[in-house]
């Protein structure tokens, strides 16, 4: 797995989200909050801008449309920050539409990051959200949320955890089921991962996962991402704020855990942004040079024994 890992030296988690893979963190939670205070809003986190402005690698960067320049027509801020709230709506649905479906009442978010789902969405009674990720990220989360006095609309575990240690075998000692169906988000998580470590990060869920359990996670399929370098969304990355996706991610070709899961009995489903973009009337359209083309999003039902009823 790609090393995130960053010292955290005051206990307040800043160094944790200063760095690397920590700083993508803030890049979406600033992203959520334009999205947030857009007219035409797809998903609404309150809490997003409050990280961007604690870290100070972010404390200047908008958080609200009026502080984009060129507004939509910004790579950055504008189509990017778009796909992230777009992103954002999908799996918010993804995410209610299955503990009610399937009556699943634990829901975990693998490398959870600065996701306040937890705080915002309305759970129904008795669920428990787990959120694994580094100490020094939750450590961050933390502190801002209770700087604010947040509080969760779920049982709410966080699961301190880097996810090249043994986070499967912490899950269990923090209170998750692997007998009672569950429902797991990766998001933005993978491109990060070698192939090795995301198939096993798959089959690690696979196993954990009870009949009746959902699955929806994030990939690209690009054959050679470097193609893209030039793109408007990584070269307006890299200038404005300084940070390299391509050099984040890992570039070997990726397998085909969609498949792997449909192998093992799952029933899948792979889309593109662009799909949603339509369905729900706003959001990116493919575009030349595009780097959001080999995205994908893919979303995966266990199912249930049979004669087990769906407890719906």
């Amino acid at each position: 797995m790609v090393d995130t890992a960053h010292r955290d030296t005051d206990g307040t988690g800043v160094e944790g989200v200063a760095g690397g893979v920590g700083v993508t963190a803030l890049l979406v939670a600033a992203a959520r909050a334009i999205e947030t205070h857009r007219p035409d809003s797809l998903a609404r986190d309150v809490y997003a801008e409050h990280f961007v402005r604690a870290a100070p690698a972010s404390a200047d960067w908008p958080v609200h449309p009026r502080e984009v320049p060129d507004g939509d027509a910004n790579p950055l801020w504008g189509r990017f920050a778009r796909y992230f709230g777009l992103r954002t709506r999908v799996l918010d649905d993804f995410l209610l539409r299955s503990v009610h479906a399937r009556n699943a009442r634990q829901v975990v978010l693998v490398g959870a990051g600065l996701d306040a789902r937890a705080f915002r969405l309305d759970w129904p009674p008795g669920c428990v959200v787990f959120e694994i990720d580094r100490a020094e990220v939750l450590a961050f989360k933390h502190r801002v949320l209770g700087g604010i006095s947040a509080t969760p609309k779920a049982a709410r575990v966080p699961v301190p955890m880097d996810l090249r240690a043994d986070w499967a075998g912490a899950l269990p000692h923090a209170g998750f089921d692997p007998a009672a169906p569950s429902v797991w988000l990766v998001e933005g998580l993978l491109f990060y991962l070698p192939p090795a470590a995301e198939t096993y990060l798959i089959d690690t869920v696979e196993g954990l996962s009870a009949g009746g359990s959902a699955l929806a996670f994030e990939v690209k399929l690009e054959k050679d991402l470097l193609e893209y370098r030039d793109s408007p969304l990584y070269t307006a990355t890299r200038d404005r704020i300084g940070i390299d996706l391509l050099d984040l991610f890992d570039l070997a070709p990726r397998p085909d855990s969609a498949g792997r899961l449909a192998d093992r009995g799952w029933s899948t489903s792979v889309h593109t942004p662009f799909d949603f973009t339509r369905l729900h009337g706003r959001g990116p359209l493919p575009e030349p040079n595009d780097a959001l083309s080999g995205n994908r999003w893919v979303f995966a039902d266990k199912p249930r024994p049979e004669g087990a009823g769906d407890g719906a």
